[in-house]
């Protein structure tokens, strides 16, 4: 407590002394006063003797209205339909530009000049010819059919938080990985298996010559393969039926570069790798997979449209009979093909996996 002098205010009638009388009163003291600072910055309240009217006119003013909290601006996100909307009309606008300015390049010329010279098919796949071998049909379906069911466990894999069932081998029961991982990479080892049959046939026969480069004109051929499809103006169909520059060294990266890749990082990943061998971090693996993934989606989608729109029944005769002959047989295995995979991935869920999984480990609940 401290003592203080009473602060005096106005005289009570007219000419009277000032009010309240002179004197001292007693105040609490606060943890931040001064002992020794001056009363009039320590005391800055007026104090008054109990039961004395309060000369504060705020007092009588009664009590102030609370303030009512200002309202908040709402800021919702947009929509997702208004996203999907804004990404299409980007992607159109996108497209409108590259096919205005390709045409408008194709259109000058020195690059009508530099298609001439260069029109978009080397010497050398030309003599590899246009033919698809029986072997090759089976490969290449196998390759797709593998690598949807790889992609598909693959995302459910990535988006698991607690696993319907788990795998372990039976030698070691202990260490369990969840049922779709191990799917996952026994869909893996498959694919790894029909890429070596691949592999050796493709060279056994000389169909290397299809999509491994010989010659450095490989390159400017590609450039004018890619503005031609650009503009909206693709090579003809008699050109487009072998493989031009463009296909080529897109099938040479993704045989001989992405698939490595993706075996490379998905071992290091797997169950197969062992535990010693920790040189290579888990971490640079993933990021390396996820990428190749995307990589190889992406190419399927090019690879498809371009089948389907230079010349879709001669393509896929070529691809699935054998042959660019005037039938039907191609048009109709294709859609059975489509047909065959979807059912797969529709079906690739734990309780159709499980008997599978019985056969070669050990399948257990949570």
């Amino acid at each position: 407590m401290r003592e203080v002098q009473v602060r005096r205010g106005l005289p009570r009638e007219p000419g009277g002394e000032p009010w309240p009388a002179a004197g001292t009163a007693f105040v609490a003291m606060r943890a931040d006063d001064d002992a020794d600072a001056p009363t009039e910055k320590t005391a800055p309240a007026t104090v008054e003797p109990a039961g004395a009217p309060s000369t504060d006119p705020a007092s009588h003013a009664g009590p102030s209205p609370a303030k009512s909290p200002a309202p908040r601006k709402s800021h919702q996100p947009p929509s997702a339909a208004i996203r999907w909307a804004g990404a299409i009309a980007a992607l159109a606008a996108l497209v409108v530009v590259v096919v205005a300015g390709s045409r408008w390049l194709l259109s000058l010329d020195g690059v009508a000049a530099f298609v001439d010279d260069y029109p978009g098919t080397t010497a050398e796949a030309q003599r590899a010819g246009i033919e698809i071998p029986a072997w090759l049909e089976w490969q290449h379906f196998f390759n797709v059919f593998l690598m949807a069911l790889i992609v598909r466990t693959g995302l459910m894999v990535s988006r698991q938080t607690r696993p319907e069932a788990y795998w372990a081998r039976r030698s070691d029961p202990r260490t369990r990985v969840s049922l779709m991982a191990w799917t996952h990479q026994a869909l893996d080892v498959l694919w790894v298996t029909n890429g070596v049959v691949y592999a050796v046939a493709l060279f056994a026969t000389g169909q290397w010559q299809r999509i491994v480069p010989t010659s450095w004109d490989v390159f400017p051929h590609a450039v004018s393969t890619g503005l031609q499809y650009a503009a909206l103006m693709p090579p003809s169909h008699a050109e487009a039926a072998g493989y031009n520059a463009l296909q080529q060294l897109g099938y040479f990266t993704t045989v001989f570069v992405a698939a490595p890749l993706a075996i490379a990082s998905g071992a290091r990943m797997s169950m197969f790798w062992p535990a010693g061998w920790t040189r290579v971090p888990v971490s640079a693996a993933r990021s390396l997979h996820f990428p190749v993934m995307l990589y190889f989606v992406v190419f399927t989608v090019l690879h498809v449209g371009l089948v389907l729109s230079t010349g879709a029944l001669d393509n896929l005769n070529r691809m699935y009979a054998g042959s660019g002959a005037d039938s039907w047989v191609g048009l109709v295995v294709f859609p059975a093909s489509l047909v065959v995979i979807g059912g797969a991935l529709v079906a690739v869920r734990p309780i159709v996996v499980a008997p599978l999984g019985r056969v070669f480990g050990i399948v257990s609940g949570r």
